[in-house]
């Protein structure tokens, strides 16, 4: 008797397998794409080199909306990609892309990324994914963007750290609490909705 599987077996296996890895990817794709778009959304300021712009609302979003694992990989693509050339960060004064851009003055919040992805999506996932614990992990994952990116701030432009922190961190806060706020507000209606569907269609 040959041990073999019919066609429509091996056909079947291979679809699963195929989109076992393929959601994931597009998934990536995505939301690396979702950044690059959040960073053309961009304000140059006078004060600082570090311009302000919807790059940490995408991170705190996807942190909410994918889980840790795939949180990590979709920031971590986007950092990929920003270093190999492609014009997906902020535009700065200096007008630095590449390897460059990441190691320049904005870099400690860009390293600072798929961290704080990681921290907002594990915070949200085991705290019952409600509105208040979205805010909770979303504002400790601005909170780490800001001071890594003060503190590297502080290192590449060789001052000290209280003035790092003022230009590079005070500063951002007013327009973070809002990001925050409605990176909450997006997750959390989305978090219902899919409830919501799951009981009207349970299987």
């Amino acid at each position: 008797m040959q041990n073999e599987l019919s066609p429509p077996i091996v056909s079947s296996a291979a679809r699963v397998g195929a989109s076992s890895w393929l959601r994931p990817v597009g998934i990536v794709v995505a939301g690396s794409m979702l950044l690059a778009l959040c960073a053309r959304v961009s304000l140059p300021l006078s004060f600082t080199p570090v311009p302000l712009s919807l790059q940490p609302f995408g991170v705190l979003l996807l942190g909410l909306l994918l889980s840790p694992r795939v949180a990590v990989a979709t920031v971590a693509a986007y950092l990929v990609e920003g270093a190999c050339g492609l014009p997906v960060f902020a535009p700065t004064f200096s007008g630095s892309a590449g390897l460059a851009h990441l190691l320049g003055p904005t870099g400690g919040y860009l390293i600072a990324y798929p961290v704080a992805a990681a921290i907002i999506s594990v915070v949200w996932r085991r705290t019952g994914r409600g509105f208040s614990m979205a805010l909770v992990g979303t504002a400790l994952g601005d909170l780490l963007i800001l001071a890594c990116g003060a503190t590297w701030f502080a290192a590449i432009a060789h001052v000290s750290i209280v003035p790092a922190v003022s230009s590079a961190m005070l500063a951002f806060l007013p327009g973070d609490a809002l990001k925050i706020v409605s990176a909450a507000g997006i997750a959390t209606a989305w978090q219902r909705t899919r409830s919501g569907t799951s009981r009207q269609h349970p299987n």
